[in-house]
């Protein structure tokens, strides 16, 4: 390790006990690869997740998984508080409640990192919180937590341009749905606006517990054989290289990770005025925004983009200067690492 590595390095702990898939989880990954590479020593504590342990393993680190199992799980607080002991971190970073809940105080400074609005009874040992949109510190501001001990720390999401198109049959424009498909996500929402928009088609790459819902719901509405279910995909690139819009029609969206892939691909996003994405979004300069569980306006509000090209290039060129300024690995990096260097209890 070069001095200057030695001399900046920050030594942190990060604890998650999420899904398999999420835009927290695949954050977390992100960054503790990301810290690591720039010469921090990191230890990653994980829910039991063979593919998960491979791919932060496959980037030099040696993660630890534990069962997170219910808050009386008091094997996996004893074997945490073990590993924590023997790493000696200087920040613990606790990812969402669960972990959070787990997470004990010790000789460190515990930051609390939520991505959404959860119960903040179970980060009230933390001596600060971490949050990925501004809207959301407000929001625990103005829940009794003093700004001294509130952040915002964005994401970054990894530079998606350049992809090689994937290939889908068919003709006409093609918009693409990333994510869980929960009732959250609203894709039922973008579904219902597909009568309204003839020949245009729909990917939704994702899987969750409303699959067959929305199935049943693509056959009742006569639009199946324009809407692929592609399942989870690793190849994002490649499915936003072949779109011509990405759709984010989320009721519940506390940020909206897709959004910041589609800008680093530059590719044209609509999403539906819910928290993240309307912090995130200017409304005609970077992308357009719908009014949620609103399946005719977004029909018209994508109807207009499509029929008018050069407006969509000019929100995708704005959109990838975003990136490029605010959510590439490199600037937002360089925020979470002075961040850890310098924050005390």
């Amino acid at each position: 390790m070069s001095e200057e590595h030695a001399a900046g390095q920050v030594r942190v702990a990060h604890v998650i006990a999420g899904a398999a898939m999420g835009g927290a989880e695949l954050f977390f990954e992100r960054l503790c690869l990301a810290q690591h590479a720039a010469g921090d020593a990191v230890l990653p504590v994980v829910k039991r997740d063979a593919a998960r342990a491979a791919r932060l393993a496959a980037g030099g680190l040696a993660p630890v998984e534990l069962d997170f199992g219910h808050i009386v799980d008091v094997w996996t607080k004893w074997r945490l508080a073990r590993h924590l002991r023997r790493f000696a971190p200087r920040v613990v970073v606790s990812w969402m409640s669960r972990a959070t809940s787990h997470t004990p105080r010790g000789d460190y400074v515990l930051l609390g990192r939520l991505g959404g609005f959860y119960n903040l009874a179970h980060f009230r040992h933390c001596d600060h919180l971490i949050g990925n949109t501004r809207g959301l510190v407000a929001w625990m501001r103005a829940r009794g937590w003093p700004q001294a001990r509130t952040h915002y720390l964005p994401n970054f999401v990894a530079d998606q341009s350049g992809g090689v198109p994937a290939a889908f049959a068919g003709d006409g424009a093609l918009l693409l749905g990333l994510g869980r498909l929960h009732t959250e996500k609203g894709f039922d929402i973008m579904l219902r606006a597909l009568p309204a928009l003839p020949g245009v088609r729909l990917v939704l790459a994702g899987d969750g517990p409303e699959r067959g819902a929305l199935m049943r719901l693509a056959a009742g509405l006569g639009v199946s054989e324009r809407v692929v279910f592609a399942g989870w995909r690793q190849d994002i690139a490649a499915l936003l290289a072949a779109a011509d819009v990405l759709v984010c029609p989320s009721r519940c969206e506390p940020l909206g990770n897709v959004i910041l892939e589609a800008w680093s691909a530059a590719r044209p996003v609509v999403a539906s005025a819910v928290e993240g994405p309307s912090e995130l979004i200017t409304d005609g300069v970077d992308g357009a925004l719908f009014p949620s569980e609103n399946p005719e306006a977004l029909a018209r509000v994508l109807a207009a983009l499509l029929a008018a090209p050069e407006r969509a290039r000019a929100m995708a060129a704005a959109g990838r200067q975003r990136f490029l300024d605010e959510f590439a690995q490199q600037a937002v990096l360089r925020q979470w690492r002075d961040f850890l260097r310098t924050v005390e209890r």
